[in-house]
């Protein structure tokens, strides 16, 4: 399995400023969260081309959750050039939702306006 990047207060905006990102947002505590990570581990390696996942810890960041205003966990942030283009957020989420959700996003963002 992968190893993905820890964000923190100190490398949030650098970890989400280019490309596709999605913030993991979890908790130890969390048995959502801990249910989804063997998924997330094998979504990151699965769409290593187009997407890059990083995770972040919300008991250790808790400023940083205030400030991107997470209010539960299991969160999914996504990001395309620094900019969040949607989010993901309760305990009800399975592999397949969140999938289906990553796609539905990406590709509704990916529609520019004429």
């Amino acid at each position: 399995m992968s190893t993905l990047a820890e964000a923190t207060k100190e490398n949030f905006d650098e970890l989400v400023a280019e490309g596709t990102v999605l913030v993991d947002v979890w908790g130890p505590d969390c048995r959502p969260c801990i249910a989804l990570m063997p998924h997330i581990e094998k979504m990151a390696e699965a769409r290593a081309a187009d997407l890059s996942i990083v995770k972040l810890e919300a008991p250790t960041a808790r400023r940083l959750c205030m400030t991107l205003k997470v209010m539960g966990l299991p969160a999914f942030l996504l990001f395309r050039d620094g900019t969040e283009i949607g989010r993901l957020s309760g305990g009800d989420i399975t592999p397949a939702s969140l999938e289906a959700w990553l796609d539905e996003t990406s590709a509704a963002s990916a529609v520019q306006p004429g």
